[in-house]
């Protein structure tokens, strides 16, 4: 049995993917039972011919050498997804945090936030390397037996 941790972002395309391969490509060296998953808290304002996946989280990727498999297309995330997480993980506060309290106000206060800014505000060769960053030091965090 898995515990999971689900990071949300706001298009499940780009961020929160990211987290999610990365995670789990980083996870097994851990030895933690824990698996990553993501979900998008409005992929309705992605543009229609979007494709799958972002680009930028594929090049990400693949520049270091963590297999894109199964590539899905974005997933909306619902109350039955927060239920089954043990840990929450939104990628930008003051973006995030706002669409937690209209659509589900009993989660907004039991995720935990970082400050991983969208593709119109930081270019992905910042953005990327930080998402990096908290995903090794969360990785680290859980291994030390924190949450």
């Amino acid at each position: 049995m898995h515990n999971q941790v689900l990071f949300l972002c706001t298009g499940n395309y780009y961020r929160s993917r990211f987290a999610e391969y990365l995670f789990n490509h980083h996870a097994p060296a851990y030895r933690l039972p824990w698996r990553a998953d993501s979900r998008g808290l409005a992929i309705e304002l992605l543009e229609r011919d979007a494709g799958p996946i972002s680009p930028h989280t594929l090049r990400g990727l693949a520049l270091r050498r963590i297999p894109a498999e199964p590539v899905r297309p974005p997933i909306s995330v619902t109350e039955p997804d927060l239920q089954r997480a043990r840990l929450i993980v939104a990628l930008k506060r003051n973006e995030h945090q706002p669409m937690l309290q209209q659509k589900f106000p009993d989660w907004a206060e039991r995720v935990e936030y970082w400050q991983v800014d969208d593709i119109g505000d930081t270019h992905p060769d910042h953005a990327l390397p930080q998402i990096e960053t908290a995903v090794l030091a969360l990785l680290q965090r859980l291994a030390g037996g924190g949450r």
